[in-house]
């Protein structure tokens, strides 16, 4: 079998491929991974442009393990398999909701925690501060428990699979809420002024910036009462599946045969920027459809640098003169204390950066990435990057005592691979 990701820039060919349907059927193939000296890896649905889930040895497939374990007091115990799509789904026949979530939906619990997943919030961060406990199956065939308080928690919530397979996980979960979902046209010049009182002023900030104009499309989340106003079936598929989707990969793909036509695509895509407004139940608010593959990099930096990040990423692209269909992305997230988040210790914001998977521009990913890397950015875990553990032990606080923990658990390098060697030593 080859295992080729979403985007189709990473493939792998394991030894053995195996579909866990219990937690003693992780715990066998660790063992005999170990047993064999073999390296294993779960992988989760390819979401990542990385390397991270790379196999070799033995590539565990999470199919088997989707669901909902338990459910009571505010916590949900859901199986590390499980498609976040599926969590929403069985959250909301119970009344329940995660308080926030990032916008792809097809990954598995396990693949967002582990590479760091998060959306945007002021008060709320991603899924790996929503985490209230952990069992994840060790290098030595052990199944631990990994709860507040505990080094394990901290350092396994964001553990990229060096640590241990993730078996199941439980969640703070709340009672189900509706979202007042805003979208309107501002300038970046606007954007770069208001950066303080548009994050203070809303519980979730998301902004798409049009590479060679001064356009942005800003969509705010907020709280509501209700009653719901969501928008039409033929509301939604316009902007969700149309627009968002077939008209702009349309757009991608002309722009990817003329690339000299780039900005002035932008420029009527900018001209056709609409405000709305809907409130709707917050999972189908948080998410969005993606059909146009793409190549991304997303840098976290300190949220105090974000204005200075967008003003050197916007010259950068002029005075390259690069031809750049995708907008760039823009979120915030208040302070992490996973170990490494990219969010850990600090108030952050994130700049995603992506290009038309047929067309790739490594070019504008390594100027991008020079000017984050000159701010203290952290490189997404999932996202491409070039960044190595020299580089990463600077910007991440606990970085060492990860490192020697993992080197407790797993000294003889169960769980590595490729990507792993790079980025943790």
């Amino acid at each position: 079998m080859v295992f080729t990701n979403w985007a189709g820039n990473q493939t792998g060919a394991p030894a053995e491929v195996r579909t866990p349907a219990s937690v003693a059927d992780v715990v066998q193939a660790v063992r005999d991974a170990s047993a064999a000296g073999r390296r294993l890896r779960m992988v989760g649905t390819g979401h990542s442009f990385t390397g991270v889930a790379l196999t070799d040895g033995i590539m565990l497939r999470p199919e088997g393990l989707s669901g909902i374990r338990s459910a009571g007091e505010g916590r949900v115990t859901v199986l590390a398999g499980t498609p976040l799509k599926v969590l929403n789904e069985l959250l909301d026949q119970r009344g329940l909701a995660l308080a926030n979530m990032g916008d792809i939906t097809e990954q598995t619990v396990a693949g967002a925690i582990q590479t760091g997943t998060h959306g945007t919030g002021r008060d709320s961060g991603g899924l790996a501060d929503q985490v209230t406990e952990l069992e994840l199956v060790l290098a030595d065939g052990s199944v631990a428990t990994a709860v507040p308080g505990e080094d394990l928690f901290d350092a396994a919530r964001v553990g990229l699979g060096a640590l241990g397979v993730l078996t199941a996980v439980t969640f703070r979960v709340e009672p189900a809420f509706l979202l007042r979902n805003r979208r309107r046209r501002m300038t970046l010049t606007d954007i770069l002024s208001s950066l303080d009182s548009l994050t203070s002023a809303n519980e979730h900030l998301d902004f798409f910036w049009l590479p060679h104009t001064d356009a942005c499309l800003v969509k705010t989340n907020n709280r509501d009462a209700g009653p719901a106003r969501p928008p039409s079936p033929f509301k939604h598929w316009l902007d969700n599946v149309f627009l968002e989707n077939t008209v702009f990969g349309a757009a991608c793909a002309v722009g990817g045969r003329r690339p000299a036509l780039i900005p002035r695509i932008n420029a009527i895509s900018a001209a056709a920027l609409g405000d709305s407004e809907a409130v709707d139940t917050s999972y189908k608010v948080f998410t969005a459809r993606r059909d146009v593959r793409f190549l991304e990099m997303e840098y976290a930096v300190p949220r105090e640098h974000l204005a200075q990040a967008l003003r050197e990423t916007r010259d950068l692209i002029d005075r390259m003169d690069w031809k750049i269909t995708f907008p760039v992305e823009v979120r915030v997230t208040p302070p992490s204390d996973a170990w490494l988040s990219t969010a850990y210790g600090r108030d952050s914001a994130y700049v995603a950066c992506h290009i038309y998977r047929p067309t790739p521009n490594p070019a504008y990913f390594e100027g991008v990435e020079e000017i984050m890397n000159r701010l203290d950015g952290r490189p997404h875990w999932g996202k491409m990057h070039t960044r190595d553990a020299a580089y990463l032990r600077k910007v991440y606080p606990r970085f060492d005592d990860f490192v020697a923990l993992r080197d407790r658990l797993d000294p003889r390098r169960v769980f590595t691979n490729d990507y792993l060697d790079v980025v943790l030593g």
